[in-house]
């Protein structure tokens, strides 16, 4: 596990107002936890609830990710069930294989601000957001997102089929790679010696002043960077990044961040998934099951292929974001089945008695294969044969969503990528120029040889 899920943002740092009694635990490269096991190394990442750091696990002399959670009741309590949630997945899969995040170990840490729950994990890489963000949200390959959305639905299979576990949150930032995009970053693959003892004049205040110093260098960096932006528009310039290849990075991953989970028998939350994510039954509280996980990877899978999100709703004049996110599913999807869009706790909020939005009127439709064609410049074929994958993922009744299970025998993940062939037939037909080029060669070399020993009047010796 990295920071890069929502138990760990990169983008800003956690701030020192939450660094009091009930907060979060200051860490220095250095500190020894659990009876001096696990050796922080540098932090991760952080959340709401926790910061994470890479630690060094002097028992097993590997890198683990160490999460450490706020001090205050309501945070413990928090801990205590992510944990019972991510010992349960550990016990049903020993061989470590079925793509989701793996807990090692769990311990109590005293500290100035309270006792801590921490929480001990394998150490992965980058998010699928970091991922996204990296390819200058340009989607990636149909075959790299086939790779990817196996190894998603394979844990979701092994969550909902065989511990009865929702995950309730799924979403780029939850979903980590093996490795990190920067080969630099990974503690294993740069070499990185291992920290044993704290750096000589490492004073209390450290983790604080990095904080601080840390906020100073972005800002003076985004200064530079809008000063270099505003040149180029001056002068009438527009620089094109050069796209990034992404071939040589794992595309392997493991669903992670089970802060949120519930067993599907024993559900604590009405409002669950980020915003972007959410069902419509979540919307319209009408309940849950494991279809909203599915719901969820197919907004996940369409932003690994596109780059964008499926939906980003808005507030707007006379309608909050819940309106604004079913008018963009009706978009989209066609219009909501009325027994559905009348069957939730808040749907009178939303529609009239005839099953339409009462505040936003006029739909614009748009199937999601034209959206792929007109909006991303798909072809015919790769818009169809995704959208057929993707479009019974987001079906409005939520019993007839495709399970994990049904989703990992989709034809769609076994097809190869046209673009993707077409390279790789060019590939070979090149070897087979240069192989036949070569065949030349050796045969003029022959036919040479002969007529230079029969000038000689010698025998060829070969």
């Amino acid at each position: 596990m990295s920071g890069s899920s929502s138990s760990g943002s990169e983008e800003d740092d956690e701030g020192i107002d939450s660094y009091r009694k009930g907060g979060y635990h200051a860490v220095r490269i250095g500190d020894l936890f659990n009876g001096g096991r696990y050796i922080a190394q540098r932090k991760l990442g952080w959340g709401q609830f926790s910061t994470v750091w890479l630690a060094y696990d002097t028992q097993s002399s590997s890198y683990v990710a160490l999460k450490i959670q706020k001090s205050a009741a309501q945070f413990a309590q928090a801990a205590l069930h992510e944990i019972e949630v991510l010992s349960a997945i550990a016990d049903g899969d020993p061989s470590n294989s079925k793509c989701v995040v793996r807990l090692i170990d769990h311990f109590k840490h005293a500290g100035p601000n309270g006792q801590h729950l921490c929480m001990v994990l394998e150490f992965l890489g980058d998010s699928l957001l970091k991922l996204i963000k990296y390819s200058r949200y340009k989607g990636l390959e149909l075959n790299k997102v086939r790779e990817i959305c196996k190894c998603i639905l394979t844990g979701l299979d092994y969550l909902h089929r065989e511990l009865g576990i929702i995950h309730t949150d799924l979403k780029p930032e939850n979903i980590l790679l093996f490795s990190t995009i920067d080969p630099s970053k990974d503690p294993i693959r740069s070499g990185q010696t291992p920290i044993l003892e704290k750096p000589e004049g490492s004073l209390n205040g450290g983790s604080t002043m990095n904080i601080i110093e840390k906020k100073l260098k972005r800002r003076a960096k985004r200064a530079v960077a809008n000063i270099s932006s505003r040149r180029a528009s001056m002068g009438g310039i527009e620089f094109q990044k050069p796209e990034r290849c992404l071939d040589g990075i794992d595309m392997r991953c493991k669903v992670v961040d089970f802060g949120n989970a519930c067993w599907a028998s024993k559900q604590f939350a009405e409002e669950i998934q980020t915003r972007q994510y959410r069902a419509p039954e979540v919307v319209l509280r009408a309940g849950y099951s494991f279809s909203v996980d599915m719901w969820s990877f197919g907004c996940t899978a369409f932003e690994l292929a596109t780059g964008d999100m499926l939906f980003a709703p808005k507030s707007g004049q006379g309608f909050n974001e819940d309106e604004d996110h079913l008018a963009l599913m009706m978009e989209l999807l066609g219009k909501m089945p009325r027994k559905i869009a009348i069957g939730g706790a808040r749907s009178k909020d939303y529609f009239d008695r005839h099953g339409d939005l009462k505040r936003i009127r006029r739909l614009k439709f748009w199937s999601l294969d034209r959206l792929l064609v007109d909006k991303y410049k798909f072809s015919e074929t790769d818009a169809r044969e995704l959208a057929e994958f993707l479009v019974p993922l987001l079906d409005f009744a939520p019993e007839k969503r495709p399970t994990a299970e049904q989703c990992l025998q989709h034809p769609w993940l076994n097809l190869r990528n046209a673009a993707q062939d077409e390279r790789e037939n060019k590939s070979n037909v090149e070897k087979v120029d240069v192989g036949m080029s070569k065949l030349q060669i050796k045969k003029s070399v022959l036919v040479i040889n002969e007529h230079h020993w029969k000038r000689l009047g010698q025998p060829n010796s070969d």
